[in-house]
């Protein structure tokens, strides 16, 4: 009988230890959301701050490396004049193949007015570069792809989640961006904000 209530015991602080884990975990998730998503749902025109103020709070975009599908370096830097779409994603990441056909009907949308940088972050064992080749060419998508090999883009920006999107203006300042997949919607808006 006293086992049979310790057993019991233990199995009801093990249950409550859970749902106290899981209830601190959304607590926490929601703050630390909070704090780093930022919002490209917002109109130009809702913008209240003067444009000299605007500009002081710009953040220069941070340069990096990656190869594009020929094997060429290429760096962020040599894109700015257009505004940049930087997306950061890998062929194993559901939530990137969710948003993928948005990007690439986007893409499709803005021709060259819009630069387009698709960064696969290969890591060489769950993503490499050639899983990341299949992948695209078996979709059919036609944005560009760059791979960061050496983790240099993914580092620079501190990603930690995929897919991630910053959204770049021609001068290479970040405006804004977005964590977990986004819609044709909310990309177009992301746009709107950097032309």
């Amino acid at each position: 009988m006293n086992k049979k209530i310790k057993t019991i015991v233990s199995i009801f602080a093990f249950a409550l230890f859970i749902v106290i884990a899981i209830f601190m975990y959304n607590i926490l998730s929601k703050k630390i959301s909070t704090q780093n998503d930022m919002d490209i749902t917002q109109n130009k025109d809702e913008i209240s701050q003067s444009d000299q103020d605007v500009e002081k709070e710009k953040t220069k975009a941070p340069d990096f490396t990656v190869l594009d599908a020929d094997g060429n370096t290429v760096k962020l830097s040599d894109m700015f004049g257009k505004p940049i779409v930087l997306n950061f994603w890998a062929s194993w990441c559901l939530a990137c193949k969710s948003e993928m056909p948005e990007f690439n009907k986007v893409y499709k949308e803005t021709g060259d007015d819009v630069t387009f940088m698709m960064i696969d972050l290969v890591d060489g064992q769950q993503e490499t570069k050639e899983k990341g080749e299949q992948y695209i060419k078996k979709q059919d998508f036609s944005f560009p792809v760059y791979f960061d090999i050496k983790q240099d883009a993914a580092d620079t920006y501190g990603i930690v989640s995929l897919p991630t999107t910053i959204f770049i203006d021609k001068d290479g300042y970040i405006i804004t961006g977005a964590e977990g997949a986004i819609d044709a919607k909310t990309l177009k808006n992301g746009i709107d904000l950097i032309k």
